[in-house]
């Protein structure tokens, strides 16, 4: 019956945002980290595409979000850690969220698994996120989603 004990990951990467699936993704991934006393590593991916082109090639502007959005991740980080995770990091990617996370992010942090929301921060509801559903065909880990 040892066989049948879940497996403990050392490593989870989680992505967030402020939408409510990565919410819910985040105190998934927070639980179990604790639970398995694993590393945390929170992402957020800085889509440039939703910038203009006068923000994109303004390297103010693509500093001062990157600023901003370490802010934020740092009190994902704090959060993490009050809830008793001893190992928190944080990363940032940049482009396509779903392409970033698998061909970039993922091969750098080497998680033993993946958590992300389903739904796409649009709010569109008609369809499985469309990020979502690119990492978890082609990531090379595996990949918890949460709805």
């Amino acid at each position: 019956m040892e066989s049948m004990n879940p497996k403990k990951f050392k490593r989870i990467l989680v992505g967030v945002d402020d939408s409510p699936d990565a919410q819910l993704a985040f105190r998934y991934a927070m639980n179990r980290a604790k639970y398995d006393e694993a590393e945390l590593v929170i992402c957020s991916i800085m889509e440039s595409e939703s910038m203009n082109i006068y923000q994109a090639l303004s390297k103010d502007y693509v500093h001062g979000q990157r600023a901003e959005l370490v802010k934020h991740l740092e009190q994902y980080q704090k959060l993490a850690e009050r809830v008793g995770i001893k190992k928190v990091k944080l990363i940032i990617g940049e482009g396509d969220p779903g392409e970033t996370m698998v061909k970039t992010i993922i091969p750098e942090v080497k998680p033993d698994i993946l958590v992300i929301g389903s739904l796409s921060k649009s709010g569109v509801r008609k369809y499985f996120g469309s990020q979502a559903a690119y990492m978890a065909k082609y990531s090379p880990v595996s990949v918890m989603i949460v709805r």
